[in-house]
Order: structure tokens, then sequence, then C-alpha cells
């Protein structure tokens, strides 16, 4: 089986079980004391060009969560793509861990926030005064739920709209490696160069084993976030072992060589599916996923051959492939190769 399903499902990188193997050697001071917790601000500055606040946690909706809820109160409102995890996939939990924010789905072409009709949606909002939530954080995602990618000029243009609006800005990274992959730009410019204030980190999805960080640009950042996390639950006691991902993970150029990797093999992936009769690309592709929209029975006889990915809810006949750090070019041949058979036994 080839697995195009999710890059949740692909394996760890090597270079991230070993630096895990080398933490795991001896004691360790516990619940972030350790060496490699205490090397996670510097080298993330050194990414990021700036002093910054490091958090790790374990997953993703633990860093979303954690960012927004530093950033709202109760009695805020967060804007984000009416697709985002924050709106769609997390169950209620920035809701539940802002202590009752309102979360606001802002539509938009591609996965992408206009700043435009963000801008339009917020001037819209004061005439009920204390009787509605107050605008209070904008949260993007970078790459998108649609697999494209935010040019550090679209970021600028819509933190500038939420700035203005006294928000904060929030980003879910969890595919920013595949995000700066694209851009070929300095993550600073894809970030607090670009108006971010807290990033959700990413970096299970893209070769670490369960490995996440809040990163807080914010020079003024809040005392309160160590214990949000303790409180939240997402304190690590070994907590070694989060942070030795996260510095293998940056260290060298890893995530983004990673990335690239994943990137690459879904442009091939794309160009191959873009021959068949009948099939539309339904977002360009940027990274590393693919939507499209297949009849059911070349979906079918892709299957019969031993691939995998997911039906996508929305759209008829939609499909969804994600493309991991680890694809082989073997697997890509070969999906390329099997497109006119599942074709021909349509």
């Amino acid at each position: 089986m080839t697995d195009f399903r999710s890059d949740n499902e692909a394996p760890a990188a090597p270079e991230i079980v070993e630096a895990l193997i080398a933490a795991n050697r001896g004691a360790a001071h516990a619940y972030g004391a350790d060496a490699w917790s205490r090397r996670l601000n510097e080298r993330f500055g050194a990414v990021f060009e700036t002093d910054v606040a490091v958090y790790p946690v374990a997953t993703g909706t633990a860093a979303n969560v954690l960012s927004i809820a530093e950033l709202t109160p109760p009695h805020g409102a967060v804007y984000c793509h009416s697709h985002a995890h924050a709106n769609v996939d997390e169950c209620g939990a920035p809701e539940f861990y802002t202590g009752g924010a309102k979360v606001i789905g802002v539509a938009g072409a591609d996965g992408k926030i206009d700043p435009e009709g963000l801008a339009d949606l917020l001037a819209a909002t004061g005439y009920h005064g204390e009787h509605e939530a107050l605008p209070t954080t904008l949260s993007v995602t970078q790459a998108t739920e649609a697999g494209t990618v935010y040019t550090p000029d679209e970021l600028r243009r819509l933190s500038a709209v939420a700035h203005a609006h006294g928000m904060g800005v929030h980003m879910d990274g969890a595919r920013l490696a595949n995000a700066l992959a694209r851009l070929d730009c300095r993550p600073a410019d894809a970030t607090w160069r670009a108006g971010v204030d807290v990033l959700s980190f990413g970096a299970t999805k893209n070769g670490a084993l369960a490995a996440e960080a809040v990163v807080d640009f914010r020079r003024d950042a809040s005392p309160t976030m160590l214990r949000r996390r303790m409180r939240g639950g997402h304190l690590w006691s070994k907590m070694r072992y989060l942070s030795a991902q996260l510095e293998a993970y940056v260290a060298d150029g890893l995530w983004l060589r990673l990335a690239a990797r994943a990137n690459a093999g879904a442009a091939r992936l794309a160009a191959g599916l873009a021959t068949v009769p009948s099939t539309t690309l339904l977002h360009p592709v940027e990274a590393n996923e693919v939507f499209a929209r297949l009849e059911p029975a070349v979906a079918a006889a892709l299957r019969a051959r031993g691939f995998e990915f997911h039906d996508w809810p929305g759209v008829e006949n939609a499909v969804r492939f994600v493309v991991p750090w680890c694809v082989e070019d073997a697997a890509l041949e070969r999906f390329l190769a099997c497109i006119d058979e599942a074709v021909a036994d349509a």
C-alpha cells in the first residue's frame, strides 16, 4: 500500500529518532529544566532572527488553543477561515481553553482569508456594543487547509487589518515548513515580520514523532503562558523528549529539506492527475496537499492498486492526497504509471 491519506501517518525522520535516542541516555531535569529545553529559545531565535519564547507541546491542537487562549479573553472573538482547524477540527477546544470566546469563520477562496473581506467584516462590528463578542484575534493557517500558501505580502495585509482593530495575530503553522519551502523566503519574513504575534510551530506532520511548539514573538510576552500550559495539562514532565525533537528538526535546515521533498512529490502527483480526463484540481498545489475532483471509478481503480487517499467532503467526488516527507520516487513513478491503467479500467 502507498499511503497518501495524511502526513500524520508517516514515520518519524531518522534524524529525529537519533535525537530521541541521544536524549534517552541517563537522567535529565524535568519540566523543561533539561539542557535541550533550555536551548530552544536560542535555537529558534536564530531561525527566526529575533528573541522568542518557545513552549513545547505534543499536539497541534494544544499549540493552537494555547496560542489562541493567550491572545483571547473569554469575551473575545477569534476570526479564522471557515475551514480552519480552529473552527472545524478541534472539537470546541478554542472555546474551551479561552473560557468561552466566540470563533467566527470567514469565507475565502482556496483556503485564504481576503484582507478586504476581513476589513469589511470588522468594520461592521461594534454596533451592538457590549452585547457582542469583542474582535480580539485573527488566526491564519499556513499552509492553508486547501494546500495553498499565503505570501508574506498577503500576511502583512491581513495583519495590518487585524492590528488596526486592536487584534492579535495567531498563525497555525502545522505545515509552516511546507509553506516556507514553497516561498523560499526567510522564516522571519513569513511570520513576525509579516505581523504574526504568536505561532503554532508544527513538526509532527513533517518528520517529528510528536512535537509542536508555541512560539511567542511579542516583546512583552505574557508570563501566564507557563501556567496556562500547566493548567491545560500540556506540560510534559520529561520534556527533553519534545525539545530534542524540535532542536533536531530545525538543525541545519532539516525541516525545510523534508518539506521541500514532500512539496516536490505533491507537484509530481498533481501533474499526473491533471492528465486524467474529467479530473479537475480544486486548488493550486503549493505545498504537499493535492485536492482533486476524481471520478469514483478512477478513484476505486487507484485504490485497487494499493493507493490510499481520503474522500473529501463538500465537493462531489472530491479527494485529497497528502504527500509525506518520506515519499519515495518509486512510489510516485508507480502512481503515475497506474493512472492510465486506472482510467482504462474505469
